[in-house]
């Protein structure tokens, strides 16, 4: 009687539904610790091209010009981006908080300078976020 064998890979018509099915058991169970840390401590890495104005008091420079940033905004804006997605929030919205972020930290200096300055970015070239 011959004897069988476990097949090293599963025949094509259950290939698409086996990775369906991992990919909806696993995924969750690696992002949300990741999620977790980005949101209590570790933050995002937010890696923009855009053209950065903003409007600050009279006689400061406020022309917009294309900036090349990667910073790590804090992370009560990675918590706001991972929730954004969840109640259908557009991309612009998202950039908007990324920006919110980026303004925060490059242009106010975690609050230590240009209080009340409002950073606004358009013409995005490159937008990435990373962990």
């Amino acid at each position: 009687m011959a004897r069988s064998t476990p097949a090293s890979r599963p025949r094509a018509n259950l290939a698409p539904p086996l990775e369906d099915a991992v990919r909806e058991r696993w995924q969750p169970r690696v992002r949300e610790p990741t999620r977790r840390q980005a949101t209590t401590s570790t933050g995002l890495v937010v890696d923009v091209r855009a053209r950065f104005g903003f409007t600050a008091a009279p006689g400061t420079t406020d022309d917009a010009r294309i900036r090349h940033l990667t910073m790590a905004p804090p992370p009560q804006y990675a918590a706001r981006l991972f929730r954004r997605p969840g109640i259908g929030a557009g991309e612009q919205q998202l950039r908007a908080i990324a920006a919110e972020g980026l303004g925060e930290m490059y242009f106010r200096d975690g609050g230590r300078r240009a209080h009340g300055l409002e950073v606004e970015s358009t013409d995005v070239d490159q937008f990435e976020i990373d962990l």
